[in-house]
Order: structure tokens, then C-alpha cells, then sequence
């Protein structure tokens, strides 16, 4: 299959890569279409490839024994799933599948571990990666602790406008549920709670953000610390513009 071109990948962790790096990661790149549910990891099976996501969100999911299961992480074009392989872990109890349809450039493990090996600048880049990963999953604790859920929500929506082109948003109630950790009644309330505020419009399967700053605002500080804690060390932006955002700009793009 051909190689792609580094300036056409919409996928931010290969734009940041060294050339040399991406051209013998993706040497053996295969494209592939990911419709939604599409599992990318299965939980506790080992994983053959890593997933870059070129258009699509997928999310990875924390489930037990008891049959409860929350989201844990938001993946797009900003990231990889099958994340635990960069620290030798064959398999993960997580289970990451699509939300939202897309497509993505599928490398095997063993091309990953070797452009790993082979250029230490690359291994340090998914490195600070996964940290903003974790940043990410910390960001979420204190929201679930110390926000109300209509903060929290607008929260996600906004990560899932980051990494969705467009302003719809394909995302149910039932997902919507498992983002949050709560009943779908309570979703669908507080979905007319951001509505009347004039952030949203819900409909079936469907959110269309019409003010961003003003779903921002509702967030308050329940958004952001993961965003730019990424466009610092990834070094390109993450984040919709908003008129209400004076950040400095972000470093360019790996040479």
C-alpha cells in the first residue's frame, strides 16, 4: 500500500513525528474505515496494531465484574488507541471502540516498537502523550468530584467538538450516560439545561453546538488543563478557536 504524505495525515501525534520517523512508521501503514462500535482494543486480549484516527472518536472505556462501565478517555485525530503497547504492556482491561464513525491509518505493533526503537525522539513524543492522557483522566476525576453535572457535560461536548469536524455532533443519550457516569434521564435534563442557556441544540443521536464560548463558559475550569498541557508538549493546537481565548501560540510542527 502507499505510504502517506506526512502534510496530508489530519492525525496530530503523526504530524508532530520527525519525516524520518513517520516514513518508517507508516511504512506498512494500512487505511481502514471505522464505523461506529468498531472495537479497536478488546479488553484483556493482546493487541496485533495501534490505531492512528484520522476522522472519528472513539472512547475508552473502564468496565468490572459487576457489569458497570464509565468512559475513561476520549480518542480523535489528536491520538492513538492501543496506547499501552509503548510501555510493553501486552494487553489492557480497557475497552476502546468508535462513537462516532471515521477512519484511521492502522500500524502493526511491531512497526510501532521498532520507529520506537529507532528514533528516541519519537518514543519521547507518545511519551508525553500518554502523560497528557493521564492528565486527561486526573481532569476528569475533579470534575466528577467537584462539578455539577451540566458543567460536566458541557466538558465533554466540548472535547468531542475538538475532535469532530463540523458543529453536529452524532453522540445518543446512552452515550452521552456513559461519558458521564449517570442515568440517561439525567442526560436528557441536562441537555435542556445547556439548551436554554442557548450553547446547544439536542435532538435524537444528535448535538449541534451553536455557541462554543458560551459552552465554554458553562464548563468553567472543568475545561482546558488537558488541552493545553497537549498543545505545550505535542506543540500543535487541540482546541477550537473562541473568541474568548487569548492563549500564546503553540510551537510548530516536527521538521
Amino acid at each position: 500500500m502507499h505510504a502517506p504524505d506526512r502534510r496530508d495525515t489530519r492525525n496530530l501525534l503523526l504530524k508532530a513525528l520527525p519525516r524520518d520517523a513517520f516514513d518508517m512508521l507508516t511504512a506498512d501503514v494500512r487505511t481502514i474505515e471505522l464505523p461506529v462500535k468498531h472495537v479497536l482494543v478488546e479488553a484483556d486480549r493482546p493487541n496485533g496494531h495501534v490505531c492512528f484516527i484520522e476522522d472519528g472518536l472513539a472512547s475508552m472505556v473502564a468496565a468490572n465484574g459487576d457489569n458497570e462501565a464509565v468512559e475513561a478517555g476520549h480518542i480523535g485525530h489528536e491520538g492513538m488507541a492501543g496506547l499501552h503497547v509503548l510501555l510493553r504492556t501486552e494487553t489492557t482491561p480497557n475497552r476502546t471502540f468508535m462513537q462516532a464513525a471515521g477512519f484511521g491509518l492502522q500500524v502493526s505493533v511491531e512497526s510501532f516498537r521498532r520507529t520506537l526503537a529507532e528514533f528516541p525522539v519519537a518514543n519521547d513524543l507518545f511519551l508525553k502523550y500518554m502523560h497528557c492522557c493521564d492528565i486527561q483522566l486526573a481532569q476528569s476525576v475533579l470534575a466528577n468530584g467537584r462539578y455539577n453535572m451540566h458543567e460536566r457535560l458541557a466538558r465533554w461536548l466540548l472535547m468531542c467538538h475538538d475532535r469532530l469536524n463540523g458543529s453536529d455532533l452524532p453522540l445518543t443519550h446512552e452515550f452521552l450516560a456513559l461519558m458521564l457516569g449517570v442515568r440517561r434521564a439525567g442526560v436528557t435534563n441536562e441537555l435542556h439545561v445547556i439548551e436554554g442557556l442557548g450553547a446547544i441544540r439536542s435532538s435524537r443521536a444528535n448535538v449541534r453546538i451553536l455557541d462554543r464560548e458560551r459552552l465554554e463558559e458553562i464548563a468553567a475550569g472543568s475545561y482546558g488543563v488537558p488541552e493545553r498541557e497537549y498543545e505545550r508538549l505535542i506543540g500543535l493546537p487541540i482546541r477550537r478557536p473562541s473568541k474568548a481565548r487569548r492563549d500564546l501560540p503553540v510551537s510548530p510542527a516536527a521538521p
